[in-house]
């Protein structure tokens, strides 16, 4: 032991020994890690014990993976050392770029659907680098320089193998003292938590890291041992959670074509906002407040790390998008699945998405298939989208979307389940100047402020949709459907959320109910009005199922009629926190819904009581929906009248879906085309890639909002 300390002294002031470099290494790690956890993610990190917890967790893996170069000698030590360092500082690059667009870190599952996000994954995170993040390489490029030029002399001893072991030993026990005061902290850290946050806070951003490969891996292993008695505890879940019918609205949509609207990143707070005076959304405001249209004020988005295709797949599934990525892409190929659009078609319906993008990302390609839908129309479908002039950011202008895409709904046939997502509305919120007819927010945000020009663009492409409709006789004869899929702002700009809803500052009640997006429903003769009712994304499936007069009473699924009277009103969100009609628990805080009053449940035994009892059938709700997706557990559930869909009746290649669609038209008279005698409806946009004119910017009635 004296030898070993004898050794430390030795090498500790001077770097160019191999321990002296090894010490600088981990320090520096150590540093950055550090400073990432403070000023770049918000991990709620309270009192001593986690404050502690953040200074603790970067040592033990920084320590255990440079330390490998401890039993080499010479130059691939040190080699092995600096490399170590950049592969942890790479990995902190990745999730600082990640976390400020997403709040979320990385995970093997979103790293592994790089292609079948179609490479707009990076573009999106091209635009959130700043100069200082590169400040994390700073030290592996000065270190790279000193070894190359010599300053750092390579010292070809060999390391006691004693001292090596003893240093790995060293961070071993680190980690087990971290998470021994974690679980201290928060019990069942590792089995009971949805938050990767917490993860991070109290284990680590390289702990989470092997923790996520390891969940994944275990994931893969569950479907494979899953049985169908596994799905009987499931079965009477969602049989105690059944809602009543409302007669006032059950089937009152029956017949009808069902027409989902995709309002990319679109927040509730949009509707009626006002910049200079000007309405951003006049369109949509209007629809909003028709006398046939029920919209709820208190609809929130629910999506995890999937995020559009999470929203996606619990609007046709009834299922959570899964605590580690996207299940679109981890299970939508081999999954079976009940949705929507094989529920329809085999009710008669005709079932089609559309969207302006490559067909392969998030691999709608092959989850429509394992979905039911007759018809995938994406972007080699559209003719517009081959000049470069006419795509942004992740797919076709929307004007130019709903354009293209009015010719093949005319020629489905009636009735017919058509979802149309929208793309311009994305972040980086950039949009040519021609397009541009309102002015930017002054947040001083620059990721925030071109949000409603965005918003403006995509309002009036909805118009020029809605005006088609009506002149295609589409609109009295349909159920549309709006729904916004998730944030545009993320909550990582507090101080920006805070000046566009006139606050000075956000606290965590604000934060959730900046979780909110719209939900609308429309039809003819339907009994409109603002309903208050607390829902979400998963509850979206029952209700239109139910305006249709299909009953979903034994269908697996996690929703509740938004319409039924009995609906619980819990807004369970991915990490676990939540939304009730009476409290809310969100950021590790809680809150009366109805006042925004922060409290203790702990000073509050009816409080608790109810909290409890919430808390218990969220977390139960998330985690039987991830069994469900996860043990591909559907494949045991026989729904009836449902045959199981099989995906090798479907192909969208362009080649065999225009075949399809000239075959499905032959003789029926129930397309709009047909219905037209052969015409096919005119379209109307002002889309200036088309020739219509510039987009202007109205003067401002007044000098604020």
């Amino acid at each position: 032991m004296q030898g070993v300390i004898r050794a430390i002294k030795k090498w500790w002031p001077d770097f160019n020994g191999i321990v002296g470099f090894f010490l600088l290494n981990v320090g520096l790690v150590w540093a950055k890690s550090y400073w990432a956890y403070q000023t770049e993610f918000s991990l709620g990190a309270k009192g001593l014990l986690q404050q502690f917890l953040l200074v603790l967790n970067p040592l033990p893996t920084a320590i255990i993976l440079i330390g490998i170069g401890l039993y080499f000698r010479g130059k691939l030590g040190y080699w092995i050392m600096w490399a170590m360092n950049a592969l942890q500082s790479t990995w902190l690059f990745a999730n600082i770029l990640y976390y400020r667009e997403f709040s979320d870190f990385l995970s093997l599952n979103i790293m592994g659907s790089g292609e079948s996000a179609g490479g707009n994954l990076s573009k999106a995170l091209g635009g959130i680098i700043k100069p200082v993040d590169f400040l994390v390489y700073l030290d592996v490029v000065i270190i790279l320089g000193l070894l190359l030029f010599h300053v750092i002399k390579i010292d070809r001893q060999w390391v006691q193998k004693r001292l090596a072991v003893l240093l790995s030993l060293v961070g071993v026990c680190l980690m087990a003292i971290d998470y021994g005061l974690a679980i201290q902290d928060r019990s069942g850290l590792l089995t009971r938590t949805f938050d990767n946050n917490y993860i991070v806070k109290y284990l680590g951003l390289n702990e989470y890291a092997a923790y996520n490969i390891y969940k994944t891996q275990q994931t893969s292993e569950l479907k494979k041992k899953a049985k169908s008695n596994d799905l009987k505890k499931i079965e009477n879940f969602v049989q105690e959670n059944q809602t009543t019918n409302n007669p006032l609205y059950f089937g009152k949509a029956k017949g009808k074509n069902v027409i989902v609207i995709h309002l990319e990143s679109f927040q509730q707070f949009m509707i009626d906002y006002k910049v200079n005076g000007q309405e951003v959304t006049p369109n949509l405001n209007k629809f909003y407040h028709d006398q046939q249209s029920l919209s709820f004020d208190n609809f929130y988005n629910q999506v995890g790390q999937g995020k559009t295709a999470d929203a996606e797949m619990m609007l046709e599934t009834g299922l959570y998008g899964t605590a580690s990525g996207s299940a679109m892409v981890n299970y939508g190929t081999t999954n079976t699945y009940q949705a929507v659009p094989g529920i329809l078609d085999q009710q008669g319906y005709t079932t089609a998405s559309f969207h302006g993008d490559t067909g392969t990302f998030w691999n709608r390609d092959n989850t429509y298939k394992s979905w039911g839908y007759d018809y995938f129309f994406s972007k080699p479908f559209f003719p517009a989208a081959k000049k470069e002039d006419n795509n942004i950011g992740y797919g076709m202008k929307d004007k130019l979307f709903f354009k293209e895409s009015a010719p093949y709904l005319d020629q489905l046939p009636q009735p017919f389940y058509a979802k149309m997502i929208t793309v311009t509305n994305h972040y980086p919120y950039d949009l040519d100047s021609k397009n541009i007819s309102i002015e930017k927010t002054k947040t001083g945000d620059k990721t925030v402020d071109g949000y409603v020009q965005t918003a403006r663009y995509m309002d009036q492409a909805f118009g020029e949709f809605i005006n088609y409709l009506k002149k295609a006789g589409l609109y009295d004869n349909s159920l549309l459907v709006l729904y916004g899929d998730h944030y545009g702002i993320s909550e990582n700009h507090p101080k920006a959320i805070a000046k566009l809803l006139g606050k000075k500052s956000v606290n965590a009640y604000d934060l959730a109910n900046w979780q909110k997006v719209p939900f609308i429903v429309h039809a003819d003769g339907l009994q409109g009005g603002i309903n208050h009712t607390y829902g979400g994304e998963i509850d979206v499936m029952p209700t239109i199922l139910h305006l249709l007069g299909i009953s979903t009473k034994q269908n697996i699924q996690f929703g509740q009629d938004l319409l039924a009277k009995d609906n619980k009103q819990i807004v369970a969100f991915r990490n676990s926190s939540f939304v009730s009609k009476d409290y809310v628990h969100y950021g590790g805080n809680y809150y009366v819904t109805s006042t925004g009053t922060k409290f203790d449940p702990k000073e509050d035994l009816r409080a608790k009581s109810i909290i409890d009892a919430d808390q218990k059938y969220v977390d139960q709700s998330l985690s039987y929906s991830d069994e469900v997706q996860t043990g591909d557990l559907l494949r045991f559930h026989n729904l009836p009248g449902f045959k199981k869909i099989q995906r090798s009746d479907y192909s969208y290649s362009r080649k065999d879906s225009l075949a399809k669609l000239k075959a499905d038209q032959k003789g029926n008279e129930k397309t709009v085309k047909m219905q037209h005698k052969g015409q096919l409806t005119q379209y109307d946009t002002d889309a200036p890639e088309l020739g219509g004119a510039p987009q202007t910017i109205p003067e401002a009635v007044s000098a604020s909002d």
